[in-house]
């Protein structure tokens, strides 16, 4: 009995299937949504309809279909076996893609769900991750056309211990793309004028569909003038001429071109802007060393900051010009093999010293506001947005220049005369002391080398007098006071008193007028002599001083 026991356990185990195995079953019955199902060895189990449905569609199951099921447990409370349609379609799908996994083989598929960061396809029982780059060669805004279709799929990585599957739908368009893009960049040539659509627009360019392949149609590219964004002159969907400017045959990559179709431009640069030539322009671009002028569609001329102002000089170009803005410029130089313009705007407005000069000659009295004040004289603005400057020593005609200074503060608004302008270092001067003329011009004016005048003592001192002389003041030395050395006192003077003096010179550059007694006395002799006695006449010297005197006292 004991052996006969054991021969019918054997039997038993090898005759019922093991847990965890996909086995063979017969539908009995379909009720209450799910179907009944004989494995065999007297035993039956259930499993819901739904597991018989591809994603998406109803089951398609009827009783005496054969199905293959995956045996959970050979019996529950029950008494009946737990079986799974579903474990057993994954088990034979994962079968199946490990296959194609190892031989690199694509898969069919069907994206049925959406989840974070991708969607779930079924791979016949397998679910797998599509992660959303995967999706397509761009990305896709709207994958509602591409949901419970079957399409081919790439596997990415399988871990049957995890149950993760990856897959991608790009990589197999790439490789059909791939296939297509070689085909057409062969029938292609460099040169060649082909019509294409534009599908996509960059900051730097536009990406064209030349019926398979796509061609980079960069910014640069798109027209002769100056372009900031090609969704100035494109459109998405837009079909445009395109000539092939470059194919990279390793790469496969096409480099387009829209200007290349129309005439450059700078063929006609010379002759139409020649130099010397004015020309109103569009500002199109600041930068720090300058700004861009457009004079025409293609053509733009670079204003250097040096070349913006006669006057402004250290500030940014955007301080004194605006994009958009229309200006007046002067063509300066030409380089068409560059294929570069060099423009001035501060040509156009004229040399504001030259117009000043010509506005304000030497003499001219002019009034403006006190710019600065430094150590050697005052700044004072002028029209035309340009200083002259007053030199210290043209502040005033008896006080030093640092002592004049202290009656002007930046400002004040002054008044002064035009003495000089230097155009070539543009450079005005101005005095404020001519304004009431010069005293000295004035005063000697009338009187030349060897004349007598009267003057007025103004104070004594131990070296001589000063003396005034229509405004002005002089001083007669010592020595000077008389021609006889015991007269040659100055306390013998009373301010206030007139006396006659020669004039012994006139010292325009350092106005100053040398003013002699003891030459007076001297010429004064010399004449009396010459008229009124000779050397035989045997009159005295005092003899003829005394007729001398009293001939002039008389007249």
């Amino acid at each position: 009995m004991e052996d006969f026991e054991a021969l019918l356990n054997e039997s038993f185990e090898l005759e019922t299937p093991d847990e965890g195995s996909v086995v063979k079953g017969i539908v009995l019955a379909i009720e209450a949504g799910q179907a009944i199902i004989d494995i065999g060895y007297k035993m039956e189990g259930r499993v819901d309809l739904k597991e018989f449905a591809a994603p998406g569609k109803n089951p398609e199951i009827k009783v005496g279909d054969t199905v293959e099921v995956y045996l959970d447990r050979v019996e529950n409370a029950k008494g009946e076996a737990v079986l799974s349609r579903e474990k057993a379609r994954r088990e034979e799908a994962w079968d199946r893609l490990e296959k194609a996994a190892a031989k690199e083989e694509r898969v069919e598929g069907q994206i049925f769900g959406r989840v974070k960061g991708g969607f779930t396809v079924d791979l016949g029982g397998a679910v797998a991750f599509l992660p959303g780059s995967q999706v397509d060669v761009r990305p896709v805004r709207d994958a509602g056309p591409l949901m419970h279709m079957n399409q081919p799929f790439q596997i990415l990585k399988m871990d049957r211990r995890r149950g993760n599957i990856v897959v991608s739908r790009r990589a197999v368009l790439e490789e059909s793309r791939a296939e297509q893009r070689a085909e057409i960049v062969a029938k292609l040539t460099e040169g060649e004028v082909v019509d294409g659509v534009v599908k996509n627009i960059t900051e730097y360019g536009a990406f064209v569909d030349l019926g398979g392949v796509d061609g980079l149609l960069h910014v640069t590219d798109m027209a002769w003038r100056r372009v900031n964004h090609p969704s100035e002159i494109l459109n998405i969907g837009e079909t445009v001429k395109v000539q092939v400017i470059k194919i990279n045959k390793d790469t496969q990559r096409i480099s387009l071109g829209m200007k290349q179709l129309l005439a450059d431009p700078w063929d006609s640069v010379e002759a139409k802007f020649p130099i010397g030539s004015k020309h109103t322009g569009r500002v199109t671009n600041i930068t720090d060393y300058g700004a861009f002028v457009e004079l025409e569609p293609g053509v733009e001329g670079l204003v250097h900051v040096s070349e913006m102002s006669w006057t402004k000089k250290n500030v940014h170009p955007g301080k004194i010009v605006s994009t958009s803005q229309e200006v007046e410029v002067l063509v300066l130089e030409i380089d068409s093999a560059k294929r570069r313009v060099s423009l001035g705007l501060k040509q156009t407005q004229g040399n504001p010293w030259e117009n000043f000069a010509r506005s304000h000659p030497n003499g001219t009295e002019v009034e403006g506001e006190i710019k600065n004040i430094t150590e050697f004289g005052l700044f004072i603005g002028l029209d035309g947005d340009i200083d002259g400057m007053v030199h210290l020593s043209d502040l005033d005609w008896n006080r030093s220049g640092e002592e004049a200074m202290q009656d002007f503060h930046k400002g004040d608004m002054v008044k002064a005369v035009v003495t000089d302008v230097d155009v070539d270092k543009e450079r005005i001067s101005l005095s404020i002391k001519a304004l009431g003329g010069d005293p000295f011009t004035e005063a000697t004016s009338g009187v030349k080398r060897g004349d007598v005048v009267t003057v007025n003592v103004t104070a004594i001192e131990d070296g001589g007098i000063e003396v005034e002389y229509d405004g002005m003041k002089s001083f007669i030395r010592r020595s000077d006071l008389s021609r006889d050395r015991s007269e040659q006192r100055p306390e013998r003077f009373t301010k206030g008193d007139k006396v006659d003096a020669r004039i012994t010179n006139i010292d325009k550059a350092a106005r100053k007028l040398n003013l002699s007694i003891k030459a007076r006395e001297i010429a004064e002799e010399k004449e009396a002599v010459e008229q009124y006695g000779s050397s035989d006449s045997g009159a005295s010297l005092g003899d003829i001083l005394g007729a001398a005197l009293r001939r002039r006292d008389d007249a």
